[in-house]
């Protein structure tokens, strides 16, 4: 949580973090799975972005996130570049 307070005021952010350290938001959005880096495996949090309409549907998923050009696509999608 310390680490997402610096973040927030880093990027001068208006809008609560969510510190999940129970798991209780990431287990049923699926964003936490196996992954493998150096040939090891592990359970880890995968990076993805989930639009959800004022009627609590979800509208698109955008799985395996690169954060670089993610902002930009998820305007597009919705309406405004």
């Amino acid at each position: 949580m310390e680490a997402q307070k610096k973040f927030k005021l880093k990027h001068k952010l208006t809008f609560p973090l969510l510190a999940d350290t129970k798991f209780e938001v990431i287990e049923p959005y699926s964003a936490r799975r196996m992954k493998s880096f150096l040939g090891k495996s592990f359970l880890g949090i995968v990076r993805m972005t989930y639009w959800i309409g004022p009627d609590g549907k979800i509208r698109a998923i955008w799985d395996k996130v690169t954060p670089k050009g993610h902002a930009a696509e998820v305007l597009k999608a919705l309406g405004g570049e």
